[in-house]
């Protein structure tokens, strides 16, 4: 089944509802041509002189990036380093779901499911895959060791699109429920961060008597404030909290422009995503410098070059921008969850430089036992900083295991 087979969601002839079968990427060459193509066909947008990034991704930047996207970014071997790992497809309740399935080495390892979130992908795990598996090869201690299975979410990259209404952060919890069940793991763990800061908590929730405990990062709703803080509350944070507080009142107010289109008009928003691979670069990497842990707006200080483009390819040659737009207005148009008991499952949250949450917010609804702030990493945490990342990971889970 190559790539475009798995953007329509379609499964191998013969397989059975509860199937799991290997999968390989082979991306056509003409799809890699196409793009190269689309992207000299731009027709690019002036701009004001001066501007910065204020006004959003500056001209100049992005010309240069799709130049480089185009001429000098290498597919093929990004497609090398994912074929080298345990790929599989399996249908799931309507749904394609694919995800890469690592046995560790250690016969005691803990199964962990890692949750990617927008505007990320499997691609955002490949740093940390090695010494969350294996970490006796990588300078860690056998008992850290992890089986990990790594899905692309419904919607998103080569899971390929939704197909029905309906496919909120809950059912996304309860298809990784089947999903673990179906891998034969009774009893694993759940990391996640951005969305799968939600869906996460949300496997805890539904399938808590399997799952020993939850890590998450760029956590965001059940960590902040969502509606105005009194002076009171505002009297007993800290100065970090505060800073903090700051960020989360400046997002909502400046920055969560991607959030209001894609959670009310995401078709409106597909065709440009869809059609232009350089509206799709600016759409995503508008965040990319907003939410690493960069000084000048340039995400290349935070990540890699080529490891952004990764997870920005993954969207194109899926067709899966404007899938993966919905899961926001799914969220936003689903029964709410307010009112509901705390959560009982064992909480880690680690908090990087970029991140906003705050601890006495999320103590409301999870049982918080290990908390750490970090003054690095950013929104991509497995890419920015995956010491840090796999350290604090390590750190919370062996205390639950």
């Amino acid at each position: 089944m190559n790539a475009l087979e798995v953007a329509t969601g379609a499964q191998p002839r013969g397989a059975t509802d509860d199937a799991v079968s290997p999968f390989e990427i082979d991306v056509p060459a003409a799809q890699l041509e196409d793009l190269r193509v689309r992207i000299d066909s731009t027709r690019w947008p002036d701009e004001l002189p001066g501007s910065g990034w204020e006004y959003g991704v500056p001209l100049g930047y992005l010309r240069e990036l799709a130049g480089y996207w185009r001429d000098s970014y290498d597919w093929r071997a990004h497609q090398d380093r994912l074929n080298a790992l345990p790929q599989y497809t399996t249908a799931i309740d309507g749904a394609n779901v694919y995800f890469i399935h690592v046995h560790s080495p250690e016969p005691d390892a803990l199964p962990l499911l890692l949750t990617h979130g927008w505007p990320g992908s499997v691609a955002e795990f490949l740093d940390v895959i090695g010494p969350l598996s294996d970490p006796r090869a990588h300078g860690g201690e056998p008992a850290d060791a992890f089986h990990l299975v790594i899905p692309a979410l419904p919607g998103f990259g080569f899971s390929g699109p939704t197909t029905q209404r309906g496919w909120t952060c809950n059912r996304i919890a309860g298809a990784w429920a089947e999903l673990m069940s179906r891998l034969g793991y009774e009893r694993y763990g759940a990391q996640g961060g951005d969305f799968g800061a939600l869906i996460s908590p949300a496997l805890a929730r539904l399938a808590g008597g399997h799952v020993v405990g939850v890590h998450l990062n760029a956590a965001s709703v059940g960590f902040i404030p969502w509606s105005e803080v009194d002076e009171a509350t505002r009297g007993e944070l800290n100065p970090t909290e505060l800073s903090r507080l700051e960020r989360i009142e400046h997002f909502l107010s400046e920055g969560n422009a991607h959030f209001q289109v894609q959670a009310s008009r995401p078709q409106t928003i597909a065709y440009s995503l869809s059609d232009s691979p350089v509206g799709l670069l600016g759409w995503m990497v508008d965040k990319y410098s907003a939410w690493t842990h960069n000084q000048t707006g340039l995400p290349e200080e935070a990540l890699k070059r080529d490891a952004m483009l990764d997870n920005i390819t993954h969207y194109w040659l899926t067709n899966t921008a404007g899938s993966a737009a919905r899961l926001y207005y799914e969220n936003m148009h689903a029964a709410p969850n307010w009112g509901r008991p705390p959560a009982t499952t064992p909480t880690g949250v680690a908090v990087f430089a970029e991140d906003m949450a705050i601890r006495r917010f999320g103590e409301q609804g999870n049982n918080i036992v290990h908390w750490t702030d970090f003054d690095q990493g950013g929104h991509f945490a497995a890419m920015e900083v995956p010491g840090l990342f796999v350290g604090d990971v390590r750190e919370f889970f062996s205390k639950v295991r």
